[in-house]
């Protein structure tokens, strides 16, 4: 039986998001939630400081933390501080929550990688913060461009796999 990894993700509103990695190659389940803020327990309506994020199960036989940020800076806009689309706050920055130094140091590398490339119009501002408490957002969130699929998403592929930042 394989042993499943972890990661997590911020980049906007979470449904555009979950929607998209859960058909990603390697995941195994996604889920939407709250990291990187103040309260504990937070809610929608109540999640001062917190990013809205996904948790992603993976097979890492089958994918890697890396294959998955190099999908993740090519399906939302990392060059916006605090935005994505219409949604604006620090709820909907570009971040990445590493559990450990090597995550720490692959998110660095690709974060150069995309860098260097020059296929967005300026440099990323993603942050990398340090792993803390992930909350699962409430069931009505879940899933919830399955459950509406014609729901809000501003979450895209932007460059296809053929133009990935990993070669």
């Amino acid at each position: 039986m394989n042993e499943y990894k972890k990661a997590y993700i911020a980049g906007g509103c979470f449904w555009g998001m979950e929607d998209l990695f859960r058909k990603r190659p390697g995941v195994v389940d996604t889920e939407v939630g709250y990291q990187g803020g103040e309260n504990e327990n937070p809610t929608y309506h109540n999640h001062p400081g917190h990013a809205e994020g996904i948790e992603i199960t993976y097979d890492p036989e089958k994918t890697s933390f890396k294959e998955l940020l190099d999908f993740f800076f090519r399906m939302h806009d990392p060059t916006t501080v605090n935005r994505q689309g219409n949604d604006r706050g620090s709820s909907y920055r570009s971040a990445i929550f590493y559990q450990n130094d090597a995550e720490k140091q692959e998110a660095e590398e690709v974060i150069g990688l995309v860098d260097e490339s020059g296929k967005w119009p300026s440099k990323v501002v993603t942050t990398l913060e340090p792993w803390t408490t992930f909350w699962p957002a409430e069931d009505y969130h879940q899933d919830y461009l399955v459950k509406n699929p014609n729901g809000y998403t501003c979450h895209f592929v932007r460059f296809e796999d053929s133009e990935a930042f990993l070669k």
